[in-house]
């Protein structure tokens, strides 16, 4: 396995940069460890871990990660990407039990553009007939 692996991982407008590498496990995120970083948000832990869980990797991979944009969920989910492509990354084997459960591929949804004319990208003024 290489030493440490640099990822980028994206959803919405969130992006988190993430250096993972094997030691003694432990999460770093923007200074602060993983429970301070997301208080008492455990579905939302568990998203972040999906990707060490499903590799059996929590326990002896250190993530260091620096977290931008978006709020604490979309932020979380970048987070969650960028580990899955570094675990990847690392190793081909990791790829092929990731890939099937989606953690690879980019959300690529993002918010619709408001449009002129309308309240929000497709909300109509309300219509008076009087």
């Amino acid at each position: 396995m290489a030493t440490t692996v640099y990822t980028t991982g994206k959803r919405k407008s969130a992006v988190a940069k993430v250096w993972l590498k094997a030691g003694k496990g432990g999460f770093n995120i923007n200074g602060t460890d993983l429970n301070a970083w997301l208080g008492g948000h455990e579905a939302i832990k568990l998203k972040v871990l999906q990707p060490l869980l499903l590799t059996k990797q929590e326990a002896i991979m250190e993530v260091k990660a620096t977290v931008s944009g978006g709020g604490y969920s979309a932020q979380a989910e970048a987070l969650r990407h960028g580990i899955a492509k570094a675990l990847a990354n690392m190793d081909a084997d990791f790829r092929a039990i990731l890939k099937p459960k989606g953690l690879i591929t980019r959300d690529s949804r993002v918010v619709e553009r408001k449009k002129f004319g309308k309240k929000k990208a497709r909300r109509s003024p309300q219509f008076s007939k009087r």
